[in-house]
């Protein structure tokens, strides 16, 4: 079972190198093949950060060729505001990193390896308006929400980082949250519901929008390509918009907001959709983790706190929003599942998230009023998709073979 404040734990492997620390030849030439004549591209100086092996280039001149850089010192490389080669991976200097990078791989699926015909039936015959009324919304708020998550890692934060192996793994998150918008797609596809009418629920539904927007302001406030964060106000800035993110909509509205499709898996409804969102919850527990934990490293490494008004402020107004967006997809109670509880249940992760980074947390004494939600988003990880997936027999016979 994951453990869900620090997803790495029972995670045994490491960066591994080369027992003899020896780099890997280059493969031969195939046998036959004429080396190209050197041409007037040979004469350009190579890219600045790469040291000059161009002088076993054929045809490199000794004018072409830069003096040697000084190799890259694993002490010199930070979350931001780096000095060293962005190219040069390794020495690492966060090999947690890199563990990260590693064990996202394993999760890997496709919503496609996810049988969803017995939800297509549930969704008709089994759940009653109030039900389908939280199905429906839930899925409207996430299909908007990952779109977001997706934007911001790849335009916002993955390059602010000045450490390679930070940005290869916010390179796989780039993807994961693409993956995850797929997921709400094939379910909103599968069921036959109104795509339009869906997608446009962040728009016109006030208490979805309300959350997007938030998102939208804080994130879109370090989007700037020339943020200079060796300021220190702007460092600041970047700081609490990375937090939030990590903390507050990946952390906790993400975290939180699988729960009411949880809530149905285990009464036995929309079992396929729950599983989807059970393969979404590992990666999100991972991204959340990550990212705190990145935080918490320029917090470190850059000396600087954020502001606790600001964090308090931050807290209060994702408190608000997560309120009224619970009580509106479950204005009434169903069986096993509340907006009451919805709302505690932000509360209490929200305490955690905040103690990961080292903040006092927002709402002291908030109860865990989910305490199945650990247990329900675990999945056997050795799942065999064999016996599970769909086979779409008319998928072969709809080839076209000339």
């Amino acid at each position: 079972m994951l453990n869900w404040d620090d997803p790495l734990a029972p995670f045994t492997g490491g960066v591994r190198s080369d027992p003899e620390g020896r780099p890997t030849a280059a493969p031969a030439a195939a046998p036959g093949l004429r080396a190209r004549e050197p041409g007037p591209a040979d004469a350009a100086p190579p890219h600045p950060g790469l040291l000059a092996t161009i002088a076993t280039v054929p045809g490199a001149t000794e004018e072409a060729m830069p003096a040697a850089a000084e190799p890259v010192r694993v002490e010199d490389k930070r979350a931001v505001n780096g000095q060293t080669d962005i190219n040069q991976l390794a020495p690492f200097r966060y090999p947690w990193a890199w563990n990260y990078f590693l064990n996202a791989n394993r999760n890997h699926w496709t919503p496609l390896d996810i049988n969803m015909l017995q939800d297509v039936h549930d969704y008709k015959h089994r759940l009653t308006a109030e039900e389908r009324h939280l199905y429906t919304n839930v899925l409207a708020y996430l299909t908007t929400a990952d779109v977001l998550a997706m934007r911001n890692i790849g335009l916002a934060v993955m390059e602010k980082m000045t450490a390679p192996e930070l940005q290869i793994y916010q390179a796989r998150q780039v993807y994961e949250e693409a993956l995850h918008t797929w997921t709400y797609q094939h379910c909103i596809e599968t069921i036959g519901l109104d795509q339009g009418e869906i997608y446009n629920r962040y728009r016109v539904v006030p208490e979805i929008h309300r959350k997007v927007a938030i998102t939208n302001r804080r994130l879109k406030a370090v989007l700037r390509a020339d943020i200079d964060l060796s300021d220190r106000d702007e460092l600041h800035t970047f700081l609490l918009s990375y937090l939030f993110f990590a903390a507050v909509f990946e952390g906790c509205w993400f975290y939180n907001g699988f729960s009411p499709i949880f809530s149905l898996q285990r009464r036995g409804l929309m079992r396929g959709t729950g599983e989807q969102l059970q393969y979404i919850m590992r990666d999100e527990v991972m991204h959340c983790a990550f990212g705190l934990r990145v935080v918490r490293t320029i917090m470190e490494e850059e000396s600087i706190q954020p502001d606790p008004r600001d964090v308090r402020e931050m807290w209060e107004e994702a408190e608000a929003a997560e309120a009224d967006y619970a009580r509106y997809i479950c204005p009434e109670p169903i069986l096993g599942y509340s907006a009451e509880d919805h709302i505690e249940q932000f509360r209490y992760v929200a305490n955690r998230r905040a103690r990961r980074v080292g903040l006092d947390e927002p709402f002291p004494g908030a109860r865990c009023a989910l305490p199945w939600l650990d247990e329900q988003a675990n999945i056997r990880k050795e799942k065999n998709f064999f016996e599970t997936r769909v086979i779409e027999y008319q998928t072969g016979a709809a080839l076209t073979w000339d």
